[in-house]
């Protein structure tokens, strides 16, 4: 009788351990890493260093950074606290990110998944599907969709992760075509496993690398997306976030940069830390990278 090797918790990180060390080992993985910590610090201490309203008026308008020690970045043209504001904003831009991020990997593994693994018609559909809301443009899908419905944060978040699913789906769809027919999921099927558990346990697991890699970057998108949206005035106006910023300071640009560009700087780093992750996450789980 042949033995069975049973993967325990400590193989499986000794598994993991190559790809954590190479991604220790990248520059760029490790710089944008601390990027992001720096936001995720800023937008959990948001509301200890700065318990006022965000939206509140506070002091004269137009403090340029520096003028008044207690306002280092200055005020906006009604009087705002730019720095609260830039913190308070990294928590909507950041779940507004989340959010849609989610749903985007709801729909794109899901879909994915299922047209690669079955093939047939079901792959016919959702090839179509895809391929219709790839010929749409995601920012127009998008400025639509809140232009029909009420602006608020949530609405904004599902409207982007609606239009940034398909490049996932298509990704995710070749995986699984690919790992379909390796040996691996053909003995799971000749010891009669079922769909769900061969997904589960055969598939998924090795077209992580993958979603985790365009995971970043779908992060980084939506936070572009949100900012446009609220730029041309479509975000919610109730809600502190840096897309708003931009969007305000784009009147005094001329006279008074800084209401723009200093959110736009935050923008600017949370987007490059993680593009610059994405790419330490590309090479730390590419095989060929450790050749």
């Amino acid at each position: 009788m042949s033995s069975v090797a049973i993967k325990t918790p400590e193989a499986i990180r000794w598994r993991l351990s190559p790809q954590l060390r190479q991604l220790a080992r990248s520059p760029s993985a490790v710089v944008g890493a601390l990027l992001l910590l720096a936001v995720l610090l800023m937008a959990g201490s948001a509301g200890w260093l700065f318990p006022e309203d965000p939206l509140a008026m506070v002091a004269e308008p137009f403090l340029r950074p520096g003028a008044d020690p207690a306002f280092p970045l200055g005020t906006d043209m009604m009087g705002r606290d730019i720095l609260a504001g830039i913190f308070h904003g990294a928590r909507s831009s950041l779940a507004i990110a989340l959010a849609a991020t989610l749903v985007s990997l709801v729909l794109g593994v899901m879909l994915g998944l299922i047209g690669g693994f079955y093939g047939g018609w079901l792959d016919a559909a959702v090839v179509r599907v895809t391929e219709f809301f790839q010929t749409v443009p995601p920012f127009l899908f998008a400025l639509t969709i809140i232009a029909v419905i009420q602006p608020s944060l949530w609405t904004i978040a599902l409207a982007i992760g609606l239009t940034s699913w398909p490049g996932l789906a298509r990704l995710v769809r070749a995986e699984t075509l690919r790992l379909r027919h390796g040996e691996m999921v053909q003995a799971s099927i000749s010891l009669g496993a079922s769909d769900a558990r061969i997904i589960a346990r055969d598939i998924l697991p090795n077209a992580l690398a993958p979603i985790l890699v365009s995971t970043s970057l779908i992060v980084a998108t939506a936070i572009l997306t949100e900012s446009a949206l609220a730029f041309m005035g479509l975000g919610d106006p109730n809600v502190a976030s840096w897309g708003n910023m931009v969007g305000s300071g784009r009147e005094v640009l001329r006279t008074d940069w800084y209401i723009a560009a200093l959110p736009g700087l935050a923008i600017l780093v949370t987007v490059l830390g993680l593009n610059l992750l994405g790419d330490g996450l590309a090479d730390a789980l590419d095989p060929r990278s450790r050749q």
